[in-house]
């Protein structure tokens, strides 16, 4: 059996810290806000803590110009950051013992801001650090690192906290940052590829900029931030009416929890092993065209379920099945992405990347909720699945011009 490298245990380890606080945040934080009387329109606003995480492109360019050649270009933001983070769930533990809500909030959006700076670092570090074979399973490693940390911070330290309490919580999120971090101070970062020169790590602003307007004016690049954008808004309009509609089909919170909680991340973290190996063996593009058919089945089986009725077996299968071809889908076009990232400003490029994608799904939550509303779009719930159906197999037909027209990185430049 192959070995799996050291690099992609390193980079699963550090793509688990960062999804601690943001698992807490969009499972556990609304549960912790509800049993302290907070009103329901004030939830509504907690989204607003992961600014971070949407806004992250702004100051991407920073953490590509600027680190310490002793220390390493990524390492030098990495290793504060997480520090950083370590600090914040220990000061959030003093918050919650303390029950200190306006200072739990304003730490929990300090470890947003933390993780999601060192998301730019190390999204960096695997452009440096992973071959071009080596894309399909480093992306497997990105996507299950992130997805077990949400599952902890947001599912198991919860269930733990009847136990430990939500000071202990902070606690352990603290330690398990602090492992990471210890990790990362004994590992020397590579030196630049012969390829891209010996001062990769060293361009000034003026080059900054100029690489990063030449990686988006590539011939084809419109075609791609399409693509990048519109992969998941079916989806995601799909799942946003998912539990909702269970719900009204008489399922209970707990069977829905454990199916599509439990059961379902299961399924997700399989679909994205699964993806990460055949984005190892196949062409990108093809995987991508692979995953995202095979994806249109469980969405078309939403519907079905609308018209046919709901059963046991029928509302495990569907959910189970769109869960794992939905983690492969992702972890595949995240390989894509990274194999179209310019390396030498590989955090910068990478995150604009991954702003697209998360841009591109932002806006079907309220547009799903709008339409579905009877007192606005009225279409219901199985008009809207079919309509995510659609959108999905729309994206596929983008599939033919990004084929002629798909952006090559550009090409190192000799320093001057």
């Amino acid at each position: 059996m192959r070995r799996i490298p050291s690099r992609l245990w390193l980079l699963c380890a550090l793509y688990f810290v960062q999804g601690l606080p943001f698992g807490f945040q969009v499972t556990a934080l609304p549960v912790y806000l509800r049993t302290r009387g907070v009103s329901l329109a004030a939830l509504g606003f907690a989204g607003a803590l992961s600014l971070p995480w949407m806004l992250k492109a702004l100051w991407a360019p920073l953490v590509d110009r600027y680190g310490s050649e002793r220390v390493g270009r990524r390492r030098s933001w990495i290793l504060p950051m997480q520090a950083g983070l370590a600090l914040a769930c220990a000061g959030a533990a003093f918050a919650a013992g303390r029950e200190s809500l306006p200072l739990l909030l304003g730490l929990i959006f300090v470890m947003n801001l933390f993780a999601a700076t060192q998301d730019i670092a190390v999204d960096g570090f695997a452009v440096d650090l992973l071959r071009p074979e080596e894309l399909g399973l480093g992306n497997t490693a990105q996507v299950v690192g992130y997805k077990l940390g949400m599952l902890t911070g947001g599912g198991l330290l919860v269930w733990a906290s009847a136990s430990i309490g939500w000071s202990g919580l902070f606690l352990v999120m603290s330690a398990l940052c602090l492992t990471v971090f210890t990790i990362v101070l004994f590992v020397r970062e590579p030196p630049p590829r012969e390829a891209e020169g010996p001062e990769s790590a060293k361009l000034d602003w003026p080059a900054l900029w100029a690489r990063i307007k030449s990686a988006l004016t590539v011939p084809g690049t419109g075609w791609l931030l399409l693509f990048i954008g519109t992969y998941k808004l079916g989806e995601t309009m799909s799942d946003v009416l998912y539990k909702p509609f269970l719900v009204d089909a008489g399922f209970t919170p707990a069977r829905i929890g454990l199916w599509v909680g439990t059961w379902g991340t299961a399924a997700s973290l399989l679909g994205s092993t699964c993806g990460g190996l055949l984005a190892a063996r196949l062409p990108l593009l093809r995987a991508v065209a692979l995953t995202g058919t095979l994806r249109l089945l469980p969405l078309a089986g939403r519907w079905l379920l609308t018209q046919a009725g709901v059963s046991d077996a029928g509302v495990l299968g569907v959910t189970l099945t769109e869960e794992f071809f939905g983690g492969a889908l992702t972890t595949v076009m995240f390989a894509f992405m990274m194999s179209r990232t310019d390396r030498r400003i590989g955090a910068t490029h990478y995150t604009l990347l991954a702003s697209v994608e998360v841009a591109g799904k932002a806006p079907a939550g309220p547009l799903a909720g709008l339409l579905a509303d009877p007192k606005f779009g009225n279409l219901g719930y199985g008009n809207m699945f079919l309509l995510g159906v659609a959108l999905s197999a729309a994206f596929l037909a983008l599939l033919a011009p990004l084929r002629r027209n798909v952006p090559t990185p550009a090409a190192p430049q000799p320093a001057s």
